[in-house]
């Protein structure tokens, strides 16, 4: 057993999980790597299936079960087993007058109560029976007891002979099932004894299963650290888009707004330009329309103030009404002019000439550069940290070198050969076992048969005399008449009570030596084993070694404190977990000495940490873009007049609806007295109707000068916008690019040692990964001891479900069967009196004075 426990602590704790390592991480209170995906340990398949069903006869398992349990309802004495066993019984013996020795015998009697009492019954009756049967034979050979062959009339002598013959048919077939659960147990359990080869050889095989598999799955669990080493590598190699990405991404929520704000002056720019552009335009389109009308309205005007100069308009004479239609007309004259005067706006011809300048710079193309350097982060990250990437990878290289070296170096096969020679020579041992287990078990199965047919030839008899005495009994024979086959009923009967008396005594005593054997099995060992209270027993501190507190430690590890209890261990194999965890190897072998795995670890840590990144050279807004929007503070859209734009823009194309003046011009002529005054003014009329035709109309419905007016609009109101407050916002602009650039110069440095630590707690992730899969994986997959718990349950399935719980349905069948011999000898004694032929009978003379019997011989 120590060789075993030495090996199994030699073979399987093959790499430790870093205490150190994993404090560290946890200290960072990083986020978690990427998954990594080891695989499945492969892992061979145990064929024994450690459970018993039992089939019909499970009824009769559970119906002794139950009895045994009624017999014995107190608890398991844990206390008083650990007591004697302490004492290994010996004080008990020497010492038995002591106090405490007298309550450990009275508790042991109040425990075996049940069975003493069963046992003592059984004892009495194995020993009365003879002696009832000796003086039962010597009472009838002196005529008593019914040994009288004369048999008095009666006048219910159907009636009981019937109900005898009923009571004893009953008997007998209460002994007949009995004799059967005997026999059925008995084959049962030879039956059984044949499969005992089959499980041990399973287990047997098992346990070469969990030897051959063992050194591939911890070949399995070294070559998977290729699977942690290649990612590491992935990751060392992409460096930049990792750790360069990483860092760009944090700059890019800095920096990105700033350049965003230089890309949006850049489009205020151009969109500037063009609103000077349309402004100039504009302007020119609609002076040069303006220009005309204004000059013919003023020619239309002069002409009619020379008309109104007529003397109709002056003179006393004239008619009251044309003077005053003269004066209204004269009056009204100022307001024949344009309304929207667009030759008084000067021109934006020097700011479009500066806006032109400015442009000429691409500042967006400026502001791309800018992002192109900063995009070149990941680029420099690789230039900047090639040295460190390959001092890492050939740490990582060692590593891996150091762990293959190990287990080459480890001799595992020489162990494993060992221990396979261990099991095929305790694999040989226990076959030289099975004939003489065959043996063993035909003299039993003979025995058991024998005691059957003892039981079985009381059957006969009492069947046989039943079936003669029933068919050859007549009613109207008188019983000195009675028929031959009548007569061999009764005797049949009789001698079936003769080896009742015979056999029940003996019968009664292997009943009662099982049944003691048997019912202390179930209930010592069987029924503790399945609650697990047997476990707490073997596992009672100090039980075997006062020296030692646990067993199991303090013999294979000589370290008693360790909690590895033999109900932990069966447990944990139980479920198939590695023997590593079932073992608690983790607790007794610290493998660092032979890894260090910490030690690679914090290299590992001490490169990444020596990351140096200078972003000195990333440069955001060059100073041609810096003086490229200065410039554009300056073109001078401040200097436009914009209110004045906007007060032509909104005027009307004249002063007055010139149809309406026309119109009103019409009607007062109208109202002259015919002659020159009344005609030159309807030629203005007519001239004035030609000029609201050719110009007015066109100017207000003429997409060129609605445009024109429109884009006046338009511009003028945007020029406005952008103008207002240019100046400060070139300067916040500029700030914020500024500082932008003082952070990716001066203050990047804690941005990139938090991503560094990041990415570090990243590689060092991929080992913790791969660290603590080893340490699932021992202590849940690799070498499973599921087989050490089959052989105990095994060993369980043989000694109690194959050999107790035969065992005692055999004595239950048995002793069932004993005791009805009992009423089956009353019966029978009685019964045989009315199938056997008497010597002297009861005869009525009916000449006789009445009431007067007569023996005839």
């Amino acid at each position: 057993m120590l060789e075993i426990g030495t090996l199994l602590l030699l073979l399987l704790p093959v790499f430790p999980v870093s205490g150190e390592l994993q404090q560290e991480t946890e200290q960072r209170r990083l986020p978690p790597p990427g998954k990594l995906d080891f695989g499945y340990v492969p892992a061979g398949v145990y064929e024994t299936l450690a459970h018993y069903e039992p089939g019909p006869i499970g009824i009769l398992f559970h119906l002794v079960q139950t009895f045994l349990r009624a017999v014995q309802p107190n608890a398991f004495p844990h206390d008083l087993i650990v007591k004697l066993a302490k004492d290994k019984f010996g004080a008990i013996q020497t010492e038995y007058q002591k106090p405490e020795n007298i309550v450990l015998t009275l508790q042991a009697i109040y425990y075996e109560i049940g069975f003493l009492v069963c046992a003592a019954v059984g004892l009495l009756f194995a020993i009365l029976m003879p002696l009832v049967g000796l003086f039962f034979c010597m009472c009838r050979c002196c005529d008593n007891c019914g040994g009288e062959m004369h048999q008095r009339q009666r006048k219910n002598a159907d009636c009981r002979r019937g109900l005898l013959g009923t009571l004893l048919f009953s008997t007998s077939l209460v002994i007949t099932i009995g004799v059967l659960c005997s026999y059925a147990s008995n084959q049962n359990l030879s039956s059984q004894v044949k499969n005992i080869r089959r499980l041990v050889n399973s287990n047997m095989r098992d346990l070469h299963t969990f030897a051959n598999d063992t050194p591939m799955q911890i070949d399995y669990l070294i070559s998977q650290y290729a699977t942690a080493k290649n990612k590491v590598i992935y990751d060392l190699n992409n460096i930049g888009p990792l750790l360069g990405g990483r860092i760009h991404q944090e700059l890019h929520k800095e920096v990105h707004p700033a350049l965003d704000q230089v890309l949006n002056m850049a489009g205020a720019m151009r969109e500037t330009r063009e609103a000077l552009e349309n402004v100039s335009v504009s302007l020119v389109v609609l002076q040069e329309g303006t220009g005309k009308l204004s000059s013919d309205l003023s020619r239309v005007r002069s002409s009619i103030n020379r008309t109104l100069s007529h003397p109709d308009c002056h003179d006393e004479e004239s008619d009251a009404t044309t003077v005053q239609l003269c004066s209204s007309i004269r009056q009204s004259l100022p307001q024949l002019q344009i309304g929207a005067n667009f030759t008084r706006l000067p021109n934006v011809n020097s700011q479009l000439e500066r806006i032109n300048e400015v442009v000429k710079t691409d500042l967006s193309a400026v502001v791309q550069r800018g992002f192109s350097s900063l995009n070149d982060t990941p680029h420099m990250v690789i230039e900047q940290t090639r040295s460190v990437v390959d001092s890492v990878q050939s740490l990582v290289d060692g590593i891996g070198n150091n762990i293959s070296s190990f287990s080459k170096v480890f001799p595992v096969q020489s162990f494993l050969s060992n221990y396979t020679i261990f099991i095929s020579h305790a694999h040989a041992k226990i076959e030289d076992y099975y004939p003489e287990i065959d043996k063993i078990d035909f003299y039993r199965w003979i025995g058991c048969i024998a005691l059957c047919c003892m039981v079985v030839l009381v059957l006969a008899f009492n069947y046989l005399g039943l079936l003669c005495g029933t068919l050859g009994y007549d009613k109207h024979a008188s019983p000195t008449t009675r028929g031959c086959i009548s007569n061999t009923g009764g005797t049949m009967l009789m001698a079936g009570v003769g080896f009742s008396f015979i056999f029940s005594w003996v019968l009664m005593g292997v009943v009662t030596i099982l049944f003691l054997a048997g019912g202390n099995m179930e209930k010592l060992v069987c029924e503790p084993f399945h609650n697990k209270e047997l476990f707490k027993v073997v596992d009672t501190p100090y039980l075997i070694n006062p020296e030692w507190k646990n067993f199991i430690p303090g013999y294979l590890y000589n370290d008693s404190e360790l909690e590895l209890t033999v109900e932990s261990l069966y447990s944990t194999c139980k479920q198939n977990r590695g023997i590593y965890s079932a073992m608690h190897l983790d607790k007794i072998f610290n493998m660092s000495s032979y890894l260090n795995t910490t030690v690679f670890t914090k290299d590992v840590v001490d490169k990444l940490e020596r990351v140096k990144i200078d972003l000195r050279g990333i440069i955001l807004l060059e100073a041609e873009g810096k003086q490229n929007l200065r410039d554009f503070s300056e073109v001078g859209l401040s200097e436009i007049n914009y209110a004045d734009y906007l007060e032509e823009v909104n005027k009307g194309v004249t002063e007055v609806d010139l149809l309406s003046f026309t119109r009103e011009l019409e009607s007062q002529a109208d109202l002259m007295p015919r002659g020159p005054l009344q005609t030159a003014l309807k030629n203005h009329v007519g001239t004035l109707q030609q000029i609201h035709r050719q110009q007015v109309l066109p100017m207000e419905q003429t997409m060129k000068y609605v445009r024109a007016r429109s884009a006046l609009n338009q511009s003028i109101r945007f020029l406005e916008r952008t103008a207002s407050d240019l100046s400060n916002k070139v300067i916040a602009v500029l700030d914020a690019v500024e500082a932008a650039q003082y952070l990716i110069s001066q203050n990047v440095t804690l941005l990139i040692n938090q991503e560094t630590r990041k990415y570090t707690a990243t590689i060092i992730g991929y080992f913790h990964q791969y660290i603590e899969w080893v340490k699932a994986s021992l202590a849940m997959e690799v070498a499973p001891c599921k087989p050490f718990s089959n052989i105990l349950d095994t060993a369980e399935i043989m000694s109690c479900s194959f050999l107790v719980d035969s065992m005692n349905v055999f004595w239950m069948g048995l002793g069932c069967s004993t005791l009805f011999l009992l009423p089956s000898v009353i019966f029978a004694v009685k019964l045989a009196k009315y199938y056997r032929r008497m010597d002297t009978e009861d005869v009525y003379d009916d000449s006789s004075i009445s009431g007067t019997w007569h023996f005839t011989l």
